[in-house]
Formats: C-alpha cells, structure tokens, sequence
C-alpha cells in the first residue's frame, strides 16, 4: 500500500500568542491535532530544527548553538530525511541557508533569497512539483520554510538595536505591532500554501505538520531583543498542527517537546527506528493522538547567552528543564538559577529559587541527567 507524502512547513519565528489570535491560524487548529504546550529545545533555528530532524537534544547530536551544524553525530543520529529517502520517497528542501537543517537524505537542498523571493509563489510551484513527482514516482517529503518573519526581524531589530537598547525595551507595543506586521505575511502565505494545497487534495495522502522553530521577544525580559539569548517562555513555547489523513482534530494541551514531531511522523507512516543509531530522546505522539494517556516527558531546552558580547558563545550556556507547571533554567555563565511556578507565573516574573520549593531538586537532578547523557 502506498505510504502518505510528508510535507512539513515551518514558520520561523512564529509566536504562539500570535498564533492563537488568528483567525487562519485558528481555521487550520479546526482541521488539525493543534499542540497547545509544544517545547522547542533550542531558541535559535539551527539547534530548533536539528532536534526536529533527528528526534534528539543537541547535547547529545553535537549541534546545539549557532556554530555547530557540522558537528552534527550522522554516524550516530539518523534523520527523518533519510528514514524517507529510505523508503523511497522523494526529498526535498526549500530553505533560508546552508545551516539550518541536517543535509543528508535530501535529493534537493536549496536556498531561496530571503530578502527577494516571493515565497508564497516559490512554495506553491514546488507543490506543483511534488505532486507531479508523486503520481508518476510514488511519495514526497517537502520541506517548506517561511523565513520573511526572520527577514524583517533581522532588518528592523538585529541590525538596529542589542541586547540592551533602552529604546527597544521601553517600547513594547511598537515592537509588539512590528511583530504583528510581519506575522501577517505568514497568515497570508499559509492562506494560500493551504489553498494550494486543497486543490491539489494532499491533505488526502499527506501529513503535514504546521510548526514554528521558535518565538521572537517583543520586549519581554531586558538582554533579549530577538530570540537565542534566554530559555524564558515567549521563545521556547511554538505552536504544532498535525493534520493526519482520517484522524479527527483535537486540542491536546499536554506538554510535549519538538523533539517528538520525527518519531511521531515514522510511527504514523509505520517506518520503524534503525537499531543501528542511537536512541530517540522524543517519543511517538500518535497514542496521544489517538486518545490513550501518555506520561508526560521533561523537556530539556538550551542556548548561548552573548551577554555584552557581540557574537554568541560557541557552547550552550544557558540550559532549562520543565514540566508543565514548572520550570528550572540554570544559567552556567554565572551558576545562578530561576525556578518559575508557570501555572500561576506564565511571564516568569518571580523567581522562585531556594524559597523551599521541593520540585527545584527534582528537575536539577533530571537537567543534570539531561546535560551529562552524551553518545
């Protein structure tokens, strides 16, 4: 029988308060399994969707900061490319740079210019193309990255503030409209990716995962004025929509972590894991899907602080570890810790460290865990 395409289209930057508040955001969470509490392990791009490719932290695959794409373990981590590219399935990438996702598996691994391709044109000929590729040479798997959202942050924050511009912090609805501004070319693409999409009927035979890599600050905390410099929420929290063939949509606001998309998609394709590479740090999430109770996993995020520096350092300095009630972030740089009760503290506003909490031993013991397993 013939296995279901994958296309997985990724929004960079994408917040998920935005996300929520919009109504074509909110017209696709009506037709998918929407992943209210999904936890990327890397606030930046290229740790983010590492994780997503090999269902692991980068701790353990060798990419988890901004320098570290080839470092990547391959001898180790398999990727879903290549779980597909396996299976015969024709691969493709349309990406923002060389670096962002793991290269191996892909048949076509190209880069759009960011600052003057129309991406909503690029990527609805590509599923043209795909299509055609599927009914005379069997499945696909496409790879669609959004980056205008990236583009502008880049252009209007990157390049004019840092990390510590009081003109940026002081003015948060201005960013907050900015932001809003540039995710609306997002709802516009996605509008017509899905119309596209419809037409060609590839929500038939396709699983398609809607995601974000990671959320952009509007101001929140002083020290980040974009995104990789902290593990706060506003960043590593990122919506998730699967839309699956013959599976009834649904809200599932238990925790999960980014690291589970890839184990998820070859469960529900019946693709089994290579006993011969490591073992999966993410879990199939399709026995949730299909409504059976799952326990919920700690999820391990990380990131390199640049603190007055420029550039950011070449390891991870800043790790984090959570439930979805609490959360412990330990800021190696200068061996500090915050505990936030994100139940009744979702800005993370109180730190909560040596008050007696009894939970602030348990996730240091579970983080140390995480930050010493290596392959």
């Amino acid at each position: 029988m013939k296995k279901k395409n994958v296309i997985l289209i990724m929004i960079d930057g994408g917040r998920l308060d935005s996300a929520q508040n919009s109504s074509i955001f909110n017209k696709l969470k009506s037709k998918s399994i929407f992943f209210s509490h999904s936890i990327t392990y890397g606030p930046h791009t290229i740790a983010a969707m590492h994780a997503v490719f090999s269902g692991c932290f980068g701790s353990r695959t060798g990419t988890n900061s901004y320098w570290s794409t080839f470092k990547f373990k391959k001898d180790k981590f398999k990727t879903i490319t290549e779980y597909l590219k396996e299976n015969d399935y024709h691969t493709h990438a349309d990406v923002i740079n060389q670096l962002v996702v793991p290269k191996q598996g892909f048949d076509s691994y190209v880069v759009h210019d960011e600052l003057n391709d129309d991406l909503t044109e690029r990527h609805k000929i590509l599923l043209d193309d795909m299509n055609d590729k599927s009914q005379n040479n069997g499945n696909f798997f496409l790879y669609l990255h959004y980056s205008k959202i990236h583009t502008g942050i880049m252009n209007e924050v990157l390049k004019i503030y840092d990390n510590f511009s009081k003109d940026f912090f002081e003015n948060k609805e201005k960013n907050r409209i900015r932001y809003q501004n540039l995710f609306h070319g997002a709802e516009l693409y996605l509008e017509q990716i899905f119309e596209k999409i419809h037409q060609l009927k590839l929500e038939k035979n396709s699983i398609i995962l809607v995601m974000s890599d990671h959320g952009i600050s509007i101001g929140e905390k002083i020290g980040e004025r974009a995104y990789g410099a902290f593990c706060y929420d506003y960043t590593l929290r990122t919506f998730t929509y699967f839309l699956i063939p013959d599976t009834n949509s649904k809200e599932i606001s238990q925790q999960i972590r980014t690291v589970d998309f890839m184990p998820t998609i070859l469960d529900s394709l019946n693709i089994p894991l290579d006993k011969k590479f490591s073992n999966l740090d993410g879990i199939s999430l399709l026995p949730l899907i299909q409504g059976e109770i799952i326990s919920e996993k700690y999820a391990f995020s990380e990131t390199g602080n640049p603190l007055k520096e420029k550039s950011p350092p070449k390891e991870p300095n800043v790790k984090s570890i959570r439930n979805s009630n609490w959360k412990l972030i330990f800021n190696e740089y200068d061996g500090s810790k915050e505990l936030y009760n994100l139940k009744f503290d979702p800005e993370e506003q109180k730190n909560l460290i040596g008050t007696g909490e009894k939970i602030e031993e348990m996730l240091w013991i579970e983080l140390q865990n995480l930050i010493n397993k290596r392959d």
